[in-house]
């Protein structure tokens, strides 16, 4: 994975689609700034970020993703390989379904992925050294090069998704207690039944990861 790492960007996501969509890139590829100022966050919100946070996007062939991911699920898959990154650090980083970063019951970070010509393009935002009110920052200090490094190592692997989900599905019970949303409403997660391709079922509706 090559790494461009800039001082400044509207979006890391919106830069890495338009190099995709003209040809400029290489892939596989991230997108690394040291501050955002028009960052993307789920369903659309702006997501804010300070000077230091971790704002990158990454893209990835869908030729080159493990052949029993579904596409569905790849917002669960890359955060929990991300948040095992952080664990083996010794941060107590959890991941909310389906995609967001909490340290206790404060959100850190999110990410959201999307299709873009024949790649998967990951955005991801992490408060590393300071947060808006309401939300808290990484609880151990590490340098964005390290993490990035240590990341994409574990990412190029290749893990299965049958390997992640195994994982995955025994700390789901962390999510009882709070919401998520579906075409905007906010529905609890008290009683959601995870499934086997990363999707939930809440009062006989199926809500699936993408996003």
């Amino acid at each position: 994975m090559k790494i461009t790492y800039l001082e400044s960007v509207d979006s890391t996501q919106t830069y890495l689609k338009s190099l995709i969509k003209n040809s400029s890139v290489e892939l596989p590829h991230a997108i690394s700034a040291e501050l955002q100022t028009g960052g993307i966050g789920s369903r659309n919100n702006s997501w804010t970020g300070y000077k230091g946070n971790l704002f990158l996007s990454f893209a990835i062939k869908l030729n080159d993703l493990p052949k029993d991911l579904k596409l569905e699920s790849a917002s669960i898959y890359f955060a929990y390989i991300l948040k095992e990154t952080l664990k083996y650090e010794n941060s107590q980083v959890w991941l909310k379904w389906p995609n967001d970063f909490y340290i206790g019951d404060k959100k850190i970070g999110g990410m959201i992925t999307n299709i873009v010509s024949d790649a998967l393009v990951c955005g991801v935002g992490i408060n590393l050294v300071d947060a808006p009110e309401n939300f808290d920052k990484l609880d151990i200090n590490i340098s964005k090069e390290k993490l990035l490094n240590n990341y994409f190592k574990n990412i190029e692997n290749l893990i299965s998704w049958k390997q992640i989900f195994s994982k995955y599905k025994l700390e789901f019970y962390r999510n009882r207690n709070f919401f998520t949303h579906n075409t905007n409403y906010k529905i609890s997660l008290s009683d959601a039944e995870l499934q086997d391709d990363g999707s939930i079922i809440i009062n006989d509706e199926r809500i699936y990861s993408l996003r």
